[in-house]
């Protein structure tokens, strides 16, 4: 289920990020262990997430992600391994919350993007997933929410 879209300014928000490149059907085997390196990374350095992870795609290829997974944090992280700083870019964008289960995302998105083009407004090339609620809040994927973000191209 989709929230009303709306249009935001977004202010660029620092973060520690993982950049990972997958095959699209391998993106499931590599989230959860990249999550997990990179609050280690964090806890190691004393530092603590100041919102809820996402994960930042950069292009959009149908057989290829191309995406950070990041967490939002108040002081810049030290380069370790695979985990460095990095941010989620201000940008003027189209957000909208869907409620379920992460297997329902790609429906959700199509939902979202034709909105966005019946609208008569123009994509940029990158969009972003905010974990809001997931697994760790509860049992139930009714009340899980993923917050969805697609930049308006510039002209």
């Amino acid at each position: 289920m989709l929230e009303q879209p709306m249009i935001i300014q977004s202010s660029a928000r620092p973060a520690a990020v993982i950049h990972i490149t997958v095959p699209r059907e391998q993106i499931r085997e590599v989230m959860g262990p990249s999550f997990h390196e990179l609050m280690s990374t964090l806890q190691a350095q004393g530092i603590q997430p100041t919102g809820p992870w996402f994960s930042h795609h950069l292009r959009m290829d149908p057989d290829v992600f191309d995406v950070e997974i990041g967490v939002p944090v108040e002081k810049p992280v030290e380069p370790a391994g695979r985990v460095k700083p990095g941010e989620l870019p201000a940008a003027t964008v189209v957000r909208t919350v869907y409620r379920g289960a992460y297997e329902g995302l790609p429906t959700a998105w199509g939902e979202f993007e034709s909105w966005i083009r019946n609208e008569g407004l123009k994509m940029a090339p990158n969009l972003w997933e905010v974990y809001a609620k997931g697994p760790e809040s509860g049992p139930d994927p009714e009340a899980w929410e993923t917050e969805l973000n697609r930049p308006l191209a510039l002209s």
